[in-house]
């Protein structure tokens, strides 16, 4: 039997159901950028759940971008748009275009520079919808504009993404939380073989207990304070032999390069640069590091925690939500080499506290954080929002 979410508010969609209207929507998602972040791993991922729940779902993208390029080969029927900036006027009017010749009942914008797109959109019929996943404060004299009146959802990924909104004044009742979703089949704990493939293909000796990171090589990231926390460790004599594998790329790679000289951990650590799947790392892995100073929710900390590893984590934005402190991780200050280095040494000397840390993040992410939860919630907002705009007269492309 099917049925509907009932909604006090449009805006404000229960983040535990499950289920909404039949009825089947023409959706399109807009993100232009040229990387493969967290933030892509999330569009694609939604748009696949939503073409394999029976929507007409598609993308607008940039067609030298590697979403272009993952999507394509997934079957997503995809649209080319590139944009410059915030005032990409040319681009603008090709959305346009694009949105008159398709007709879709909902628009969903996905990036900073897809949501300064938002104001072209309007006059088509459609249910414009936005996701903010940074937990800094947006423009102040923008955000009350675009949150508050260009569009007809807003979607944060965690409750301290929401509030960085409200901060910037934009109405909370607008604001609907749904948090990032993983692939809980493929970010999986490995099996005995699996996991000696994956250290074997990375060099990792028997002895060897592994910390990974996974994320941009940027200064938001934190890496220098896993980097100096490392060559601390190093330089204790402790006798885990503790190596540390840092995939990604970035503006900072010659930076932490000559910070692993300096500490003398040449031999311990190791940038990976950009790696296309994290699974195999990550089944490689004893223990997961996100040391960021600015983090929205932590998706790389999710797919780590489904795959069955405790992480060691800032005290910032969604990942104090996600990784809950002493049970299903440890949550440390940020800018903290020696936090970071107490919490690694303490998971090092404690299999048992490791697995039964990695066996609860496990059963947390797929209870809450699975990439159909992420999708059927964010399908309810819709409906709501296209309902909604139905009632009022104002009707569907």
């Amino acid at each position: 039997m099917t049925r509907t979410v009932q909604h006090d508010d449009a805006n404000q969609v229960n983040p535990d159901s499950d289920t909404v209207e039949a009825r089947a929507l023409s959706i399109v998602g807009v993100d232009p950028e040229l990387g493969f972040g967290g933030g892509e791993t999330q569009v694609l991922g939604l748009t696949l759940a939503l073409a394999a729940g029976g929507h007409r779902a598609e993308l607008i993208c940039d067609p030298a971008g590697r979403l272009w390029e993952q999507a394509t080969a997934a079957g997503v029927k995809c649209h080319p748009i590139r944009i410059r900036n915030a005032i990409d006027l040319a681009a603008g009017l090709k959305l346009r275009a694009i949105l008159k010749r398709e007709r879709y009942d909902v628009v969903h914008f996905h990036t900073s520079r897809a949501h300064s797109m938002a104001p072209f959109a309007r006059g088509f019929g459609s249910t414009l919808v936005v996701t903010r996943r940074m937990d800094y404060r947006p423009n102040r004299v923008f955000a009350p504009y675009l949150y508050n009146r260009a569009v007809d959802g807003v979607i944060a990924i965690s409750a301290g993404v929401a509030d960085s909104l409200a901060a910037a004044g934009v109405d909370r009742q607008r604001v609907t939380v749904v948090h990032s979703g993983v692939d809980c089949d493929r970010f999986r704990p490995p099996t005995s073989q699996e996991r000696v493939d994956a250290r074997t293909a990375l060099g990792i000796s028997d002895g060897d207990f592994v910390v990974s990171a996974v994320g941009a090589l940027e200064q938001r990231k934190g890496h220098l304070y896993l980097i100096e926390a490392i060559g601390a460790l190093a330089a204790t004599g402790n006798s885990v032999k503790v190596k540390c594998l840092i995939a990604g790329q970035g503006s900072i790679r010659q930076v932490l390069q000559r910070e692993i000289a300096q500490v003398r951990c040449t031999e311990r650590i190791r940038l990976l640069g950009r790696i296309d799947d994290a699974r195999e790392l990550l089944w490689a892995s004893d223990v997961f590091a996100m040391p960021s100073l600015k983090e929205g929710l932590g998706v790389a900390a999710l797919e780590a925690m489904a795959s069955a590893l405790p992480v060691v984590a800032s005290d910032v934005g969604g990942l104090r939500q996600v990784v809950e402190h002493d049970r299903l991780g440890l949550v440390v200050p940020t800018e903290n080499p020696s936090a970071i280095a107490a919490a690694i040494g303490r998971l090092a000397e404690s299999p048992g506290l490791r697995t039964r840390m990695g066996a609860l993040a496990r059963t947390q992410v797929v209870e809450h954080y699975s990439m159909e939860r992420m999708a059927a919630q964010t399908l309810a907002l819709y409906s709501a929002c296209v309902r909604k705009k139905r009632e009022h007269g104002g009707g569907v492309a």
